[in-house]
């Protein structure tokens, strides 16, 4: 089954946001066992196993309270890891350039792919002489995609180039949404530029127990 959260990223893609009222919501674990907490304008959905009022007692709520660094390393518990807040980002495909995906490139070893496979299942490799992208399943189960653009391309628009061509072989209106660091600006760039949205916030929560 569908975590409840890939529907509300799903219409975020498309514009559609949740009500910005400052609530939040629990939701269950991911279905990997991770915790996570995803913010967007005014409300923040809590992926968690924790009871609501222990959360409203650690000041959990939309208006950034769900981000409080002690509410987060509860949810990871003291020998739990919450990982990096990022940015989340969406586009939707267009669908009309099937071919422009570049190649398979298998069983790739580079580092970035590594990271890819240790937060996300079916991931596939894709690249050029531009870099590499990766394509998976992720957070709640919904399409992602991160890049490695070459050493020779930095500067060069070969980031941006490589998402449009992801873009327009991606199934016409399927989402596609992307995590990436607020202080990665170079990317940040590129995302825009290829014309992925920011939507809202996450944070993956690796719990643990002791």
């Amino acid at each position: 089954m569908d975590h409840p959260l890939l529907t509300i990223l799903d219409a975020s893609a498309r514009g559609i946001f949740p009500k910005d009222d400052g609530t939040f919501h629990l939701v269950p674990p991911l279905p990997d066992g991770r915790h996570a907490v995803v913010c967007f304008t005014g409300c923040a959905y809590v992926c968690s196993s924790e009871s609501f009022d222990l959360l409203v007692q650690l000041g959990c709520n939309g208006f950034g309270g769900a981000l409080q660094p002690q509410l987060l390393m509860h949810l990871a518990g003291p020998l739990g890891k919450v990982h990096e807040i990022d940015v989340t980002l969406a586009a939707l495909g267009e669908g009309h350039d099937p071919c422009a995906l570049p190649p398979d490139l298998g069983d790739s070893l580079h580092p970035r792919v590594a990271y890819a496979r240790s937060l996300r299942r079916d991931v596939r490799v894709h690249g050029d002489e531009r870099g590499l992208i990766t394509l998976a399943k992720g957070l709640a189960g919904r399409d992602e995609i991160s890049i490695e653009v070459s050493d020779v391309n930095f500067g060069k628009g070969g980031g941006r180039s490589l998402l449009r061509d992801v873009l327009a072989a991606w199934p016409e209106g399927q989402p596609l949404f992307a995590a990436v660091s607020p202080g990665n600006a170079r990317s940040l760039r590129a995302f825009l530029a290829a014309g992925f949205r920011p939507v809202a916030s996450e944070v993956l929560i690796e719990r643990a127990s002791g």
